[in-house]
């Protein structure tokens, strides 16, 4: 079995929805991940715009998340930590925690949600940016998982209303957790 992020808010290439947009409600999305490599210490989240109108921004960073964690719910705090370990960086906002798409009007863009299973816990306060995590990665990546969504100012995403339907969004296998309070 391979290393595979979802969400039930969207599938792989499709849109995000607005709830989860800074058009919206600005909601981080719901993640669940499989099972990561054995030897597993933590994990990292990065979520980033590749199609930025000045290079590459990033979203979300999220890290130390314990090893037995499956999921992030929907609508994380922007909270620097939590009592699980867990602790969130510097978006390219200058906030720390998620902040959603908006980008100008125009093309959609991609972003890129990706999960890293680490050998070690990282040694970072919290807060830290993307160029601390990356620097801090080196030498301890096991695997990464990819999910990417398209988002586009005016256009329209709609999560699916039967239970079902969105239930069926997502990849069930391995649904342990680890409560972030």
């Amino acid at each position: 079995m391979s290393f595979r992020l979802t969400s039930t808010a969207f599938e792989e290439g499709q849109h995000i929805p607005l709830d989860h947009t800074g058009d919206g409600k600005d909601l981080s999305p719901p993640l669940k991940w499989t099972d990561p490599p054995a030897h597993t210490k933590s994990l990292a989240l990065l979520c980033e715009d590749p199609d930025a109108p000045r290079g590459l921004f990033t979203h979300w960073l999220v890290y130390n998340l314990p090893a037995e964690s499956r999921e992030l719910s929907e609508g994380i705090t922007h909270a620097e930590g939590y009592p699980n370990g867990t602790l969130q960086g510097t978006n390219d906002f200058n906030r720390v925690g998620w902040n959603g798409p908006k980008p100008p009007r125009g093309q959609s863009h991609r972003y890129i949600f990706t999960l890293y299973a680490l050998d070690a816990p990282l040694d970072l306060p919290a807060g830290a940016r993307r160029a601390q995590l990356l620097d801090a990665f080196k030498g301890h990546v096991l695997a990464e998982a990819r999910l990417t969504g398209h988002y586009g100012r005016g256009e329209v995403q709609e999560i699916p209303g039967d239970p079902l339907k969105k239930k069926a969004l997502q990849d069930r296998e391995s649904i342990h957790t680890a409560p972030l309070g």
